[in-house]
């Protein structure tokens, strides 16, 4: 028997990835939770509670999985900006 406070949390992380388009990391910030326990709430516990969440998430990580070599070349290039 899951606890309704893991229940709520995962829908609550579902619903701010895609509002916000967040990336799991974000997400991790926002709640104050680890990236491993937003990835277990939205790819597992979330496809039990809600189908039509879980397929909208899975959908935005997907986008942001697609994109993060591009995130993290623009992140290396901005770090040499600044230390210029």
């Amino acid at each position: 028997m899951r606890s309704r406070v893991i229940d709520d949390r995962a829908t609550k992380l579902g619903e701010y990835i895609v509002e916000n388009k967040a990336t799991v990391r974000r997400a991790a910030k926002q709640f104050g939770v680890s990236k491993s326990t937003v990835h277990k709430d939205v790819s597992q516990r979330l496809k039990e509670l809600d189908s039509s969440l879980y397929r909208d998430v899975k959908n935005v990580l997907a986008v942001n999985k697609a994109q993060r070599h591009i995130r993290g070349g623009m992140a290396t290039k901005k770090k040499y900006q600044a230390m210029k």
